[in-house]
């Protein structure tokens, strides 16, 4: 009986208590959570804490009861609001400490955390601020899943606002500590460091498990801070060009003091032994620069921002190398300046040791990047145009720039041209004749000065032309804007080359008595088009300029060193006129 009496009470007060569970959740639920969520009568803090005293309750008291075992309890619900104000405040918290960390870091001059830390101490307290943040956010060992997605979520957010606003600090402060190289490498190293620690609490968060929302927003962070060293990156790099171009200037006088105009041949010992100390001679300039700071990058930098740093300062060294030495300005004419083949290959075995140099025996750069970097093979293959002919170069630029004629049409047309051209072939010699008849222009646009007398200029241009005449033209007009010619001219190639290797280069001017005539207009006409028909009638719009790829701009600027070769001088002039509407003068 004792026993029976026993049970019995135990059943009424697990009724009793489960009455009286239900009874507080109702009571909570309707009255207690409405007018806090309206008013908040509370500091977050306070909510935060009730939350941890409910969670303990249940934990003890209400999880095993059967109503409420192996479900998903209800009271996470009711702090939801609660726990993203919570949040919310905590957004305003981590950014004053976030400021406040920078700034004394900042006045501290921005020393390295720990003896072994390449990162300095505002990294460090910004993570230790978000770690305890998220702390809290686990110790609430919220047992909803679409909750914990949410507070995950929101939690990203957060993630994402300060660490936002370090790297915006961070770049707002970058150009005033460049001139103090060591420093801004320990600012790039922070950003690095983020990236880091960022990987570290996407873990912590529950890694390839995390909400799909979630990892995107901690993903897309991720991105921006990549895009935010390599800008700091690209930002310090730049501040060494002109160190760098100096240098190069200094490397170029010393290269164009190395004698000899024959060819090299590298299988030989002794000419090999004599370019490879032309090439240490030579680089000496530049090897005192790169010493001095690539010793220091590898000091100070971490290994991640180290690869930035080396692959930006590779691009800038090279490309100057090849705008410097290699392939100087057009305007820069006032010596000669072509490459010899000894030059070229002592400039050669000097590319061979920079490579290596950046490669620093695998600590560096890797060759595969060095040898298929856009840099290096344009610079190379300028190097391989610099010991072509004249003519060989000429034929390059007619076989790759096929569309001269693009500035026609983004700029407009100033006029057009109508041209009868005509190929024969003699059979016997194999000799070519171009026949060009320049029957009128129309609508040129060209201003109504005192005089205009528009003529049209007709050039031949190709390879082996040096011995052949190369240029007609027809009289001049005075003051008609739609002149009428009907004149006819003949060109004659040799058998070494089809007619595909040559083009018209067809320009209107205007005459000037005692100065030189000024450009109307240009137009192109490639010889490969009309091979097969034989001859062709036809309109050409007249543009401004002609257009070059990077090929045909190499080509120019190697045939505008050959100051020697009238063959090259006239091709220069012809492919780098532009028409210059400030110096046509208006009545």
């Amino acid at each position: 009986m004792n026993y029976f009496l026993f049970g019995l009470c135990l059943i009424v007060s697990d009724f009793l208590l489960i009455g009286f569970l239900r009874s507080c959740t109702l009571n909570v639920r309707s009255v207690f959570f409405p007018e806090h969520d309206v008013r908040r009568l509370c500091k977050s803090s306070l909510y935060m804490n009730l939350h941890f005293k409910v969670k303990w309750f249940y934990n003890n008291y209400v999880k095993d009861v059967p109503p409420y075992k192996d479900t998903v309890p209800e009271y996470p619900a009711w702090y939801e609001n609660f726990v993203m104000q919570w949040l919310n405040e905590n957004d305003d918290v981590s950014l004053e400490y976030l400021n406040s960390a920078f700034l004394r870091d900042k006045k501290d001059g921005f020393q390295q955390s720990s003896e072994h830390a390449l990162f300095s101490n505002s990294v460090v307290d910004v993570f230790t601020q978000l770690t305890q943040c998220f702390d809290v956010i686990s110790k609430l060992e919220c047992p909803d899943p679409e909750l914990v997605k949410r507070y995950m979520k929101r939690f990203a957010k957060t993630i994402v606002k300060v660490l936002t606003a370090y790297a915006d600090i961070v770049k707002k402060e970058f150009p005033n500590f460049i001139s103090q190289e060591k420093t801004a490498c320990i600012l790039m190293n922070n950003i690095q460091q983020l990236r880091v620690q960022l990987e570290k609490m996407f873990e912590s968060m529950g890694g390839e498990k995390l909400d799909e929302e979630a990892a995107g927003i901690l993903n897309e962070l991720q991105q921006q801070l990549n895009t935010v060293l390599d800008d700091l990156s690209v930002v310090f790099s730049k501040s060494l060009e002109g160190t760098i171009r100096q240098s190069m200037q200094e490397l170029s006088g010393l290269l164009s003091a190395v004698k000899g105009t024959g060819q090299v041949s590298m299988t030989q010992v002794s000419q090999r032994n004599e370019v490879m100390a032309e090439a240490d001679h030579v680089l000496h300039p530049l090897m005192d620069i790169l010493d001095g700071k690539l010793s220091m990058f590898y000091q100070v930098c971490e290994r991640t921002v180290l690869k930035r740093l080396l692959k930006e300062l590779w691009k800038i060294v090279i490309t100057t190398m090849e705008k410097i030495v290699v392939l100087p300005p057009i305007s820069e004419k006032n010596v000669e300046k072509n490459l010899t083949p000894k030059q070229c290959a002592v400039l050669d075995m000097a590319l061979d040791t920079i490579k290596q140099y950046f490669h620093a025996n695998g600590n560096g750069l890797k060759k595969n990047f060095l040898d298929k970097s856009a840099e290096l093979q344009s610079l190379r293959y300028a190097l391989s145009l610099y010991t072509q002919t004249t003519d060989t170069l000429i034929k390059t630029f007619v076989t790759t720039q096929l569309k001269q004629d693009a500035p026609t049409a983004e700029e407009g047309s100033v006029g057009e041209v109508s041209i009868q051209v005509d190929l024969f072939t003699h059979p016997g010699t194999g000799e070519h004749k171009i026949t060009v008849k320049v029957v009128a222009a129309n609508d040129l646009k060209w201003p109504s000065t005192s005089m205009f007398r528009p003529f049209v200029e007709v050039n031949l241009i190709g390879p082996h032309l040096s011995d052949k005449r190369r240029k007609h033209a027809t009289k001049s007009k005075n003051n008609n804007w739609s002149p009428k010619y009907n004149e006819t001219f003949h060109f004659i190639i040799g058998n070494e080359e089809e007619p595909s290797s040559f083009e018209l280069h067809i320009c209107v001017k205007d005459y000037c008595f005692a100065r030189e005539d000024r450009l109307v207009g240009v137009a192109v006409m490639q010889l490969r088009d009309i091979i097969e028909q034989g001859s062709c009638a036809c309109w050409l719009p007249l543009g401004r300029r002609v257009n070059m790829d990077e090929t045909g701009w190499t080509v120019l600027r190697i045939l505008s060193q050959r100051t020697n070769d009238e063959v090259a001088r006239e091709f220069v002039k012809l492919k780098s006129e532009v028409r210059n509407d400030e110096n046509i003068p208006v009545q």
